[in-house]
């Protein structure tokens, strides 16, 4: 079983990936980010995608540019994540047939994101909207709209935000810090879908 979530592997290093990947699968997470800003991310990203590329959505957090998004096509990933709205990342995205979820806070923002292609919205920071927030603004979102919590969402209020209308959610440090024995990992992601799935019943 899929679940809504994106696991934020911040400063993963190569040598980790295939043991961190292969836990959170096991887990029953599949959708993998490696953040740009992490140590050789680019080969992070192939290692977790030539293991895991035909059992999990493999891809890039914190991508800023075009060029950036070409990058991780190259290495097999499938998924891009921004921390905010460029209409020209989105765009690149789209053309090279990848998912595409850029980091949006206001309805001018989720908007323009929308209309240059994006897969998905990614709320951030989630912890400052808040599940308040997101139902404020799912109303007047296209039907259909992915809407991703990202910063500020975790077990202790899944059921909050998506009463406020979350699709799913960015997990990042509730479930990996560089350094993080594997068996702590699986333990976290773990609690995380456990949680999951009791709010989303």
């Amino acid at each position: 079983m899929s679940r809504p979530i994106i696991a934020i592997l911040r400063g993963l290093r190569p040598t980790e990936a295939t043991g961190v990947g292969q836990a959170l699968i096991n887990a029953g997470i599949n959708r993998i980010e490696v953040p740009l800003n992490s140590p050789d991310p680019l080969e992070s990203i192939g290692i977790l995608a030539d293991r895991f590329g035909n059992q999990a959505l493999i891809g890039a957090g914190t991508v800023l540019t075009p060029g950036q998004v070409d990058a991780v096509a190259a290495v097999g990933g499938r998924l891009i994540v921004s921390p905010n709205y460029d209409a020209q990342v989105i765009q690149r995205t789209v053309t090279l047939n990848l998912e595409s979820w850029p980091g949006v806070y206001t309805p001018t923002e989720a908007f323009a994101a929308l209309k240059a292609g994006a897969t998905g919205l990614k709320l951030f920071p989630g912890v400052m909207a808040g599940p308040a927030g997101l139902a404020s603004l799912r109303p007047v979102l296209p039907t259909g709209t992915l809407v991703f919590a990202v910063g500020g969402a975790g077990p202790e209020n899944f059921s909050q935000w998506i009463g406020a209308g979350a699709d799913g959610f960015g997990i990042g440090s509730a479930l990996f810090r560089p350094g993080m024995a594997v068996s702590e990992i699986a333990e976290r992601a773990t609690q995380i879908v456990t949680a999951y799935d009791k709010a989303a019943k």
